[in-house]
């Protein structure tokens, strides 16, 4: 059974959890205890954020050398999902993010139970990725992490805390094409659904939303690459979703409802959209993308490849759903374009080993984007390109940055880094993959969730779990269950 509970932000160590408190991010959320169905307004919003700013979060003369640790992961709960304070180690009921309080009474260890046994209910309807192995753990974690984070309405907040707690188009398409790989196809298309909705007539999106899917939060500008990631994650759950109906209609497994045609026909509008708006935007594969703000969250003045490159996976991914709806035209219009723009993005970047700014310049995380699990086949001299952009983005601690040219402040980003693991595993390289994936595994917060940032110390900062994260370890995993043994 699916669940998705109201939410309490994070909480300052040595101050009890006002029960009062629950954070709605501004939209109503569903929490199936007991038949009991839990609204959320913006007013609790408010009351919640006030709690973390008061817990350490802080807007200005920031040490973007020692940023802090805001929370050690998260917890759920009858209340509610609930932050773990920064300094504390939860522990957890197994195999869940229930907490074990082994002083509680019987009456609230019976409901803990209860809740634990439906979050294992959950997982096990879908797969663990990496299950046997010395990352199970680390997997299921991030999954039930994902479980946790996804609203009913499908919003997925960057995390639990008033500045990530918007829903990015980038992260809810990875988060999408997560769950839909682990089976929970049903949460993956909630996602999508919800994308459709704040979606513009004209494709676009922008670079984040509220949660309750009013707009932006804030004028900075549009990120033409939701565009594209969100084409890219439809065709990533279409791939996972069975091509047939349901076995039987008692059978509510998320692997096998809905059907494949089911979910491409539910999200047609989106896929309309998005797929005339790559199509806008790249003149149908003639020309690159305008220059366009994308995961480095900056403005820029030429194009990146870090814009180019999801459109190109996007148009990819368009050609394919059309041809699930089987609408050969719009897949041939697609599939013409996503040719040309590679050819284009080799010419134009390739020729300059794939740096991020078409103009040159050092490279950064995109080169993982013009390889699979993005692109069908690795754009030419895409592959070295990307080995070679390792070195510079490597910081101290050991993971990476998001550019060879970002500031030298000495942090890894996760996002990158699992981004990495992803791309290793989806070129069959077993051994980098397991790399990355356990320089993950071993920066965790106390509580085994995935940090935004490590410090070069490797003291896990920022906001823990982070969703795009937490998907990229899903996601690298799932693809390495899929290689060959050795």
């Amino acid at each position: 059974m699916h669940r998705t509970l109201p939410r309490i932000t994070d909480i300052p160590a040595g101050r009890p959890a006002p029960t009062s408190v629950r954070n709605g991010y501004g939209r109503p959320m569903r929490a199936r205890l007991g038949g009991r169905v839990v609204g959320l307004s913006a007013a609790a919003l408010l009351a919640a954020t006030a709690l973390v700013s008061a817990a350490g979060a802080t807007s200005g003369g920031v040490d973007r050398n020692a940023i802090e640790l805001y929370s050690d992961g998260l917890v759920v709960t009858p209340e509610g999902v609930a932050t773990v304070a920064p300094g504390t180690t939860q522990q957890y009921l197994p195999g869940t993010r229930v907490p074990d309080e082994p002083d509680a009474t019987p009456e609230r260890r019976a409901a803990l139970a209860a809740l634990a046994a439906e979050q294992r209910a959950w997982l096990d309807a879908g797969t663990v990725p990496g299950a046997g192995t010395r990352f199970e753990e680390m997997s299921r974690g991030a999954l039930a992490d994902l479980h946790a984070l996804v609203a009913d309405d499908g919003a997925v907040p960057a995390a639990l805390h008033e500045r990530w707690g918007y829903a990015w188009p980038r992260d809810n398409a990875f988060v999408a094409a997560a769950l839909a790989r682990t089976g929970h196809v049903d949460d993956a298309v909630r996602v999508l659904g919800f994308l459709a909705r704040v979606q513009a007539d004209d494709g676009s999106f922008e670079a984040r939303y509220t949660l309750d899917g009013e707009g932006p939060p804030d004028g900075r500008a549009p990120q033409t690459d939701g565009t594209g990631w969100v084409l890219w994650s439809l065709g990533q759950v279409l791939a996972a979703t069975p091509e047939g109906p349901a076995t039987s209609p008692t059978d509510v497994s998320p692997s096998t409802s809905p059907s494949r045609t089911d979910v491409a026909l539910g999200l047609r509008g989106l896929l309309e959209r998005a797929t005339d708006r790559a199509l806008e935007l790249t003149d149908s594969g003639r020309r690159l993308p305008p220059a366009s703000p994308d995961y480095w969250e900056v403005r820029e003045k030429v194009t990146t490849l870090g814009t180019a490159a999801p459109l190109l996976a996007g148009l990819e991914a368009a050609a394919e759903a059309w041809a699930v709806l089987e609408e050969p035209d719009r897949a041939h219009e697609a599939a013409e374009a996503a040719a040309a723009l590679r050819a284009l993005i080799e010419d134009e970047f390739g020729a300059r080993g794939y740096p991020r700014r078409v103009t040159g310049g050092p490279r950064d995380a995109a080169t993982a984007f013009v390889l699979p699990p993005f692109v069908a086949s690795p754009l030419a001299g895409a592959e070295a390109a990307w080995r070679g952009s390792v070195d510079p983005m490597r910081r101290p601690a050991g993971g990476l940055a998001p550019g060879g040219s970002w500031r030298p402040d000495g942090i890894s980003w996760t996002p990158q880094t699992t981004l990495y693991a992803l791309t290793a595993a989806a070129v069959g390289d077993r051994g980098t993959a397991e790399q990355w994936l356990g320089w993950i595994d071993a920066h965790r917060t106390s509580s085994g969730a995935i940090p935004e940032k490590v410090l070069a110390d490797g003291s896990p900062s920022a906001v823990a779990p982070l969703a795009w994260s937490s998907a990229n370890v899903v996601l690298a995993l799932d693809r390495l269950d899929a290689l060959p043994a050795g």
